[in-house]
């Protein structure tokens, strides 16, 4: 059959869409980039937040309406979470959850209607995400050990489920041999890696096998780290990222910079234990560059807890933060709490959101005029501009001149700064 997906959310979603086309194009399935000229149709669908959630429904009830005659076929996050929501909108669309990516055929080639919620994660197909020539995402694994009251992805992707060293090292191997120079290492959760095979976090264990093991000119990005996880691995990860191959870089989400509206999270640290970490991190890394997330208007944040976490940020001057006004989530905890009003989230949203950026300018000033050795990993949104990569991954803007080629090495000597990146021009 001829198959045309769509896939939406995180960087797991796309790669399990790379396990589908896979799985049908071994069973002798065409994928098609053409919605008209398909004959099932996958929807991979996301459904961190609640207007994401919206947008999907959205999505299905239109391609239920407007392709009734295609074979429909929901899979991903909103199908494990929210089956009876897709079922009220698609009355005849097959459930496909992200532990069934490999047994998607068996929708595709069903003439009936095909429920597959549960089951374990099948990992005999790693893929590697290419993003361009010279950057790649591979996913270690899914699933958390943490028990968030606000997540509703944890109910779409419960257990851990890891992929073997091995096989990871082989597939950073062959990203290099391509021509990679930056790879992403992401998980739900990249601290809890290895702990369904190994029985215990074995993320410095992978690095250290990829370090030693694969040659060549290239760079490992690690991805979010739940703070927690990080202080148990610490000792042995800050030393793994003195290596020229690791990216100075660390995703540790804060979420709130107030102990009681943590504990409504159910974050299992304190503002304190965190702050520790950011102070150790800072001590050991020269110019580490550190992102975290913050949720405003989580159930029960006051203002009292909203300006703590504001003093926070303002302390600990983060290199990154990811803002997002809580949106409930069914199944959830929190979203069975009293919630803060939209406009309180908002505004509150807009005040953290200028701090950041004042912050943001401060720190990316400090390069002016400099000159600073740059790897070049992708295409900028601005046409005729590159996205080159610091050692401690912050974001230098250059223009795509003659000779100035992506996945090189170059010089630039910084120009210009905005809160989110620097500027500069190539010597």
């Amino acid at each position: 059959m001829r198959v045309y997906i769509e896939t939406y959310g995180c960087a797991l979603n796309m790669h399990d869409t790379l396990v589908m086309e896979h799985v049908l194009k071994s069973r002798g399935h065409e994928i098609t980039e053409s919605l008209d000229d398909a004959e099932a149709v996958i929807v991979n669908t996301c459904a961190v937040r609640l207007d994401t959630e919206r947008k999907m429904q959205k999505r299905i009830e239109e391609l239920a309406r407007k392709y009734s005659s295609k074979k429909l076929i929901v899979a991903g996050c909103l199908a494990k979470t929210r089956p009876y929501l897709v079922n009220s909108i698609a009355k005849t669309a097959s459930l496909v959850s992200p532990q069934n990516t490999v047994n998607v055929w068996r929708a595709v080639e069903s003439d009936d209607r095909v429920i597959l919620l549960d089951g374990y994660k099948d990992n005999s197909f790693l893929p590697a995400i290419k993003q361009g020539k010279t950057v790649s995402t591979i996913a270690i694994s899914e699933g958390c050990l943490s028990n968030c009251s606000f997540c509703i992805t944890k109910l779409a992707r419960r257990r851990v489920s890891s992929y073997p060293i091995s096989k990871i090292v082989e597939a950073v191997k062959k990203q290099v041999e391509k021509g990679v120079v930056e790879i992403r290492i992401t998980a739900q959760d990249t601290g809890v890696y290895g702990y369904d095979i190994y029985g215990r976090k074995t993320l410095p264990d992978l690095l250290e096998e990829i370090i030693s093991s694969v040659e060549g000119f290239y760079k490992l990005r690690i991805g979010m780290m739940s703070p927690q996880h990080f202080g148990d691995l610490m000792d042995r990860l800050l030393p793994l990222y003195r290596d020229p191959h690791i990216y100075k870089f660390f995703h540790l989400p804060v979420q709130s910079g107030d102990d009681r509206v943590l504990k409504l999270m159910n974050r299992e640290y304190t503002v304190d234990e965190y702050r520790s970490m950011v102070k150790e991190i800072r001590g050991k890394i020269d110019d580490a560059f550190i992102a975290t997330d913050i949720i405003v208007g989580h159930p029960g944040e006051d203002e009292e807890a909203f300006n703590n976490t504001v003093r926070l940020v303002k302390e600990l001057r983060f290199d990154r933060v990811h803002i997002a006004r809580y949106t409930y989530r069914p199944r959830t905890y929190s979203g069975k709490l009293k919630q803060v009003p939209e406009a309180v989230k908002k505004e509150r949203s807009s005040i953290l959101s200028k701090i950041i950026a004042e912050i943001g300018e401060e720190k990316n000033r400090l390069y002016l005029g400099k000159t600073l050795k740059v790897l070049l990993v992708e295409k900028a949104y601005r046409a005729g501009s590159l996205v080159g990569r610091l050692d401690n991954y912050t974001p230098v803007i250059v223009r795509e001149d003659d000779g100035v080629t992506l996945g090189s090495l170059l010089k630039v000597r910084v120009t210009g700064y905005t809160f989110f990146d620097i500027r500069g021009t190539p010597l």
